[in-house]
């Protein structure tokens, strides 16, 4: 008989579908406060994942309802994803935001990932 053993969903190259730019930003020049963008780090495809609903009053209490879960290939030395970085997800319902990478992480459960996690910039 075969000892049933637990395997934990994966994330695999099907699920990465939207087309997200890592960008470096750099302070405004002159007296007005504020940020401009740098330049393009890194582009790559990514799995977007939002606040889950079972979280959502966990979420509304910590103020982090606008919080996504971006979950990418590793790309190993080509670039280092760090909390100074902002993310631009390409897609109609985020086009216009920008996103602040609060913790990046490798992904424990498939080791050829990483995960960040983003909050909306203003």
């Amino acid at each position: 008989m075969w000892e049933f053993k637990y395997k934990p969903p994966r994330v695999h190259n099907g699920e990465l579908r939207t087309r997200v730019t890592f960008y470096e930003y750099e302070a405004n020049n002159g007296p007005l406060p504020g940020e401009k963008e740098k330049k393009i780090l890194y582009e790559a495809w990514a799995k977007i994942d939002q606040v889950w609903s079972k979280d959502i009053e966990i979420a509304k209490a910590n103020g982090t309802l606008s919080d996504l879960t971006i979950t990418i290939r590793d790309p190993r030395d080509e670039f280092s994803l760090t909390n100074r970085h902002y993310i631009q997800i390409h897609a109609p319902e985020y086009e216009t935001l920008r996103f602040n990478v609060k913790q990046a992480m490798p992904d424990l459960q498939n080791h050829g990932f990483i995960k960040a996690i983003a909050e909306v910039s203003t």
